[in-house]
């Protein structure tokens, strides 16, 4: 019997880390091979890599007997999640998911909380006429969506994508129509004084971040921004659930001594 975590971020490895130092039996997953490569440095877990679907989660839990779930993806990997817990239901083990501490973010003008995607590229292009994009590269369509569409009216945007240096990263940010000047590869979280030197090289005039909280590095560009008077849109987080909105590692730890 052991226990699934979905380990997509650090807070996932730090967790499977301590799951194996207290003698639990860990099937760790990561969607890429990078991330597979940092879960086996934890040491004596199980790890595959590769996107998981409901059918496939449910023949995880089949072969290796899972007795729980661990969701300790990113915050905004809401489809994963989803699956997730109809697969616990399914399988009637318990789904447990990682709550990963938010940004407070100031009241000030200089920054702009939406709800979604469109709403984001709206408000972000809005703001200026070279925006960043700190979000990864699953939703950039919406603003090149909207980049081209004021292009069409003569008013002209320039889209720098910040994302990891992962080829598929590179190759999707290319496919959008993204030139190379304009795609910054590196590994995050990126300090306060990276931050400011970046926005600045680039004359920057908005960027965009989910709210990942300090992990994540949200708090730095938070205080870059102002710093520098640079518009931040921040895109609130998708509760999958409210039943499930997360527990912190600690009770995560305490619930799995009694599973």
């Amino acid at each position: 019997m052991v226990i699934l975590v979905l380990a997509g971020t650090g807070d996932g490895r730090l967790l499977v880390g301590q799951l194996v130092a207290e003698g639990h039996r860990v099937l760790a997953s990561s969607l890429t091979e990078y991330g597979g490569r940092l879960l086996e440095q934890e040491g004596a877990c199980q790890v595959r890599t590769g996107a998981l679907a409901q059918d496939g989660l449910a023949a995880l839990i089949r072969q290796y007997g899972v007795r729980a779930i661990v969701d300790a993806t990113h915050p905004y990997a809401e489809r994963i999640s989803v699956e997730a817990q109809e697969a616990c239901r399914q399988a009637g083990i318990p789904y447990l998911r990682h709550r990963r501490e938010e940004t407070a973010l100031p009241e000030h003008p200089l920054i702009h909380q939406v709800n979604n995607w469109e709403e984001a590229a709206g408000t972000a292009l809005s703001l200026g006429e070279t925006v960043m994009l700190t979000i990864g590269t699953r939703h950039l369509e919406p603003f090149v969506t909207a980049a081209r569409e004021r292009r069409a009216r003569g008013r002209q945007t320039r889209l720098i994508a910040r994302m990891l240096p992962e080829e598929d990263s590179i190759v999707q940010c290319r496919r959008l129509g993204f030139c190379p000047g304009d795609i910054v590869a590196l590994q995050g979280p990126v300090s306060h004084q990276l931050n400011v030197a970046l926005f600045r090289h680039y004359g920057v005039k908005a960027v965009v971040t989910k709210n990942s909280g300090p992990t994540g590095g949200t708090d730095a560009k938070v205080s870059a921004c102002l710093e520098l008077g640079v518009h931040l849109v921040v895109v609130n987080r998708f509760p999958v659930d409210q039943a499930a909105m997360g527990l912190t590692g600690a009770e995560i730890l305490n619930l799995l001594r009694g599973v």
